[in-house]
């Protein structure tokens, strides 16, 4: 904006500078003419009055008595018929040129006339010229003469005030356009930073009004809106799921407990009690999924019930990961550790514990037999860092975006197949959003799958001495373990 400004600026200078330029050109030039015009006519009537009443050899000693026109830088010069010079003034009194190197103007006629002609030096000279007729009949020409430099003066002078002037006027302006424009977006900087941190979980925050009385106040409150309908619909959505989820505990309850009845009576035939015990499979998968949307609809909107604890998170994932080792030696699948010690964060030990388990479950589920699995724990910065990778078949490049998404699977083929709803790193996602961490996948096909999870690290003063604290900074202490292959 500032540079279409500094431009338009720029322009509308340049042309009311070349507008002024020619105005004042015209003007002078006009003036000087009627100027030279006037001074013409009086000469001639001079000429006319004693040409009439004296002889024509006194015209020119009473032209040079009457009008000294060496002392204002003008010249005087009266001329015959054939364009003979009868009197011509001598040279202005600075010297600035010789009448005498004027040339004889060629536009002579029988009306008041102007001509211009330059001198041997090419300096330019405006002529008017008066013709006249003597009582005698004899025809002559008054003319009364002027250099344009001193217009020429004038011009350059407003030339260079102009290139000087208007650069400064540009900067000047430049200056303080950026100024002000910067000053009345500041506003938009803040709105901006605002509007980058909300998301759904803070949704209830609003971004601030300028009472200016402009658009941007306008724009601000119709953000303000905006968000507050996203939010009411958030909440509408959250509390749905919730409601139904929560609603259907009860008669998916009630269907599992009568079909549990029906099953154990005796004259029941195979096919019979397999039919049932398909629909028993199919409620318990309907039970898990209610009970896990109820749980993400909880964390999404803060209401879900989080336990503080201070946790070594080295431990935990090494504990979860060793219960989980039966999982591993079926496929078989090598575990390799890398922990840190004294990575120690504040949550939930059982949500914590959840995240592990839902990411080494997938690990170890998607990835073939021979493979491997590393869980490592360091301490980044002011973050604790949990990685869980694998050499796995690995999550498309299209699905990354989505791998987080209620229900969503990479793999559509192998959904039911391998018992899971899809709402496993759903629920990670909202645990570690709701412990004020992050987690993000890197991941290609064939080429492996890794999760990194970051929370906040927990400093106490109390609780750690220097050493401890020296621990946590360098990420020291590694542990680095493998589990031997299972093979058979």
């Amino acid at each position: 904006m500032t540079a279409w400004y500094a431009g338009l600026l720029a322009g509308s200078l340049l042309l009311s500078g070349a507008f002024i330029y020619l105005g004042l050109e015209n003007y002078l030039q006009r003036n000087l003419r009627t100027n030279l015009q006037e001074q013409a006519v009086s000469v001639a009537d001079e000429v006319l009055e004693h040409a009439n009443t004296e002889t024509q050899s006194k015209i020119p000693s009473l032209l040079k008595q009457r009008f000294a026109s060496q002392l204002n830088g003008r010249f005087i010069r009266l001329l015959a018929a054939d364009g003979t010079v009868i009197y011509i003034s001598a040279i202005p009194a600075d010297g600035s040129f010789d009448p005498a190197t004027v040339p004889i103007s060629q536009n002579r006629s029988k009306q008041p006339y102007s001509d211009d002609e330059h001198l041997p030096d090419y300096r330019r000279v405006l002529i008017a010229g008066v013709p006249i007729v003597t009582a005698q009949g004899k025809p002559l020409f008054v003319e009364v003469g002027a250099l344009y430099k001193p217009i020429e003066g004038v011009l350059q002078g407003l030339l260079l005030n102009i290139a000087l002037l208007m650069p400064l006027m540009i900067v000047v302006a430049v200056v303080g356009g950026y100024l002000v424009m910067r000053s009345a977006l500041r506003p938009v900087d803040e709105i901006t930073m605002l509007a980058e941190r909300i998301s759904s979980r803070n949704l209830g925050e609003r971004l601030p009004v300028i009472k200016t009385g402009d658009e941007l106040e306008r724009l601000s409150t119709s953000l303000n809106r905006m968000i507050a309908r996203l939010e009411s619909a958030f909440q509408h959505i959250n509390r749905f799921s919730a409601d139904v989820s929560h609603e259907l505990r009860t008669p998916l309850t009630i269907l599992r407990g009568e079909l549990e009845a029906a099953g154990r009576g005796r004259r029941l035939d195979a096919d019979l009690l397999e039919i049932i015990g398909s629909a028993l499979e199919e409620i318990e998968r309907l039970v898990r999924i209610s009970d896990q949307l109820l749980a993400i609809s909880r964390l999404d909107a803060g209401e879900a019930r989080i336990d503080r604890a201070v946790v070594d998170l080295g431990e935990l994932a090494v504990s979860t990961a060793e219960q989980m080792q039966l999982l591993a030696e079926e496929k078989p699948i090598e575990m390799r550790y890398r922990i840190s010690k004294l990575v120690r964060v504040e949550g939930d030990p059982s949500r914590l514990k959840q995240v592990v388990v839902n990411l080494l479950d997938n690990a170890v589920k998607y990835t073939a037999p021979g493979g491997w699995v590393q869980v490592t724990v360091e301490a980044e910065g002011s973050n604790a860092i949990l990685d869980i990778a694998d050499n796995g078949v690995g999550i498309p490049t299209e699905a990354l975006p989505h791998i987080f998404e209620r229900f969503y699977r990479a793999d559509k083929a192998r959904s039911r197949d391998s018992g899971g709803t899809g709402l496993g790193l759903s629920i990670v996602h909202a645990i570690c959003t709701a412990h004020g961490g992050k987690i993000t996948v890197f991941s290609a096909e064939g080429q492996g799958t890794r999760f990194h999870v970051e929370l906040p690290l927990f400093y106490d003063d109390s609780a750690f001495n220097k050493t401890e604290k020296r621990h946590l900074k360098l990420a020291g202490n590694i542990i680095e373990r493998r589990q031997p292959s299972i093979t058979g």
